[in-house]
């Protein structure tokens, strides 16, 4: 049996991707902080395919020694498709952000990112068939004045996958690496950054996403050769060769 992993599973994007992978017959491990709404989604998902396997597990990846520890039991399983969706914002200015709540988001964002996708790529970059998929944002290609710190963050995934995607490639890997990069997408992330407990985003956003389309975008993506899947300044959906530009080669 193979499996497709996603983390930041409980909410927003990676739960819709949980359940369009399921859709597909795709066999899951989904992780999260919260146990509880992994048990939910897991029974919706096995409510509607009752043949797609979901395994669950709970992990702080803000912590970087819970990445190792979620690699490590995750052996058993034999992995086709990797999914870094577990993310954290903050919508400050550098002045006024909360050194607490950055080093948890750079620790998340980037450290724990990396180590999954390099653990990842040690162990299946050989294997027909894999993917690893990290999601950045469109303000990892674009400075958010507002929230630098966190666009900077989200530069290093693009910059690294991307990086990568092409040093696979150059390797005749059989894996293919691939960023996605949402806009502003109706998630609980919005919450999060802003450290409010409700955000309305009619109200206060004119453009969004859904997570439910922003998981259809990742299937488009996971179906194409295409290294980037962004989306634009209005609100279209884009599949790219490498942005920035790859030195080395």
């Amino acid at each position: 049996m193979k499996y497709t992993v996603i983390t930041g599973a409980s909410s927003g994007i990676g739960y819709e991707t949980a359940l369009a992978f399921a859709a597909r017959g795709k066999n899951l491990i989904i992780v999260a902080r919260r146990l509880d709404k992994l048990e939910e989604l897991k029974l919706k998902i096995q409510n509607i395919h009752s043949d797609v396997d979901v395994i669950i597990r709970t992990s702080d990846l803000s912590d970087t020694a819970n990445s190792y520890k979620l690699y490590e039991n995750l052996k058993e399983y034999q992995v086709e498709t990797w999914i870094n969706n577990a993310g954290l914002g903050e919508s400050s200015s550098v002045s006024d952000q909360s050194l607490e709540k950055v080093e948890s988001m750079l620790r998340l964002n980037i450290e724990s990112l990396t180590i999954l996708s390099t653990l990842f790529v040690r162990d299946y970059s050989h294997v027909e068939g894999t993917q690893l998929i990290n999601v950045s944002s469109a303000l990892g290609y674009a400075t958010y004045i507002g929230g630098i710190t966190y666009s900077a963050s989200k530069y290093f995934v693009s910059a690294f996958t991307e990086g990568l995607a092409k040093e696979l490639e150059l390797k005749s890997a059989k894996m293919k690496a691939k960023v996605l990069a949402p806009a502003v997408t109706e998630t609980e992330f919005e919450k999060t950054a802003q450290g409010v407990d409700e955000f309305d985003y009619k109200n206060f956003i004119p453009m969004f996403h859904t997570a439910k389309q922003m998981a259809g975008f990742m299937l488009e993506l996971y179906d194409n050769d295409k290294v980037v899947g962004i989306v634009d300044e209005s609100y279209n959906f884009n599949l790219r060769n490498q942005i920035y530009p790859i030195l080395g080669v």
